[in-house]
């Protein structure tokens, strides 16, 4: 009886899981949208510009933050992408299971807790990046300490793109080691 009631309470747990999958397409495709919205206004100032042959600094600052704008906003949809990709074939079943298996892209492909965390945690930083990289535009530097702050952040942050890089470097070796070793 406890053995059913167990079983039973499992299969509800997985169905609940649906939920964060469906809601979080359905959150990428918002940002999606929006973004893709915001980066037609911006074309739309851009035609503006070029129509009344206006390019001021102003004009330039915006076309840059709005682009980088809009590629946060689509970083941040393909990290709930990967989420959901990954809560479903973890929690639920692989995708196209049956005869209409779908080939996933690597970065969709995931096998484990671990390897999602991993992919996420790669996007998330490249958000952080980016956003660090649209707020710096329009930052106004009143002196050297500013500027040394600002060389010492983009640093940081270099170095830990690095980091990352080195590190998925590393666990490539790692894996084709172990394909040599099984082969």
């Amino acid at each position: 009886m406890a053995n059913l009631l167990l079983n039973n309470l499992l299969k509800v747990a997985r169905v609940i899981v649906y939920l964060p999958v469906v809601f979080g397409i359905v959150s990428a495709l918002i940002l999606i949208v929006f973004s893709t919205i915001d980066m037609l206004g911006m074309m739309r100032e851009v035609f503006i510009a070029l129509k009344t042959l206006n390019f001021s600094a102003s004009t330039h600052l915006m076309i840059v933050s709005e682009i980088v704008g809009a590629v946060d906003l689509y970083l941040i949809a393909i990290v709930i992408i990967i989420f959901s990709f990954g809560l479903f074939e973890l929690f639920i079943s692989e995708v196209g299971e049956n005869q209409n298996k779908i080939k996933l892209p690597p970065i969709l492909s995931i096998s484990s807790l671990d390897e999602l965390k991993d992919k996420l945690a790669k996007v998330i930083v490249m958000v952080l990046v980016v956003s660090f990289f649209q707020r710096a535009l329009s930052v106004k530097y009143s002196g050297a300490l500013e500027m040394m702050y600002f060389a010492l952040s983009i640093s940081a942050l270099s170095v830990g793109v690095y980091l990352l890089h080195k590190d998925a470097k590393f666990k490539r070796m790692k894996n084709m080691k172990k394909d040599s070793k099984k082969a």
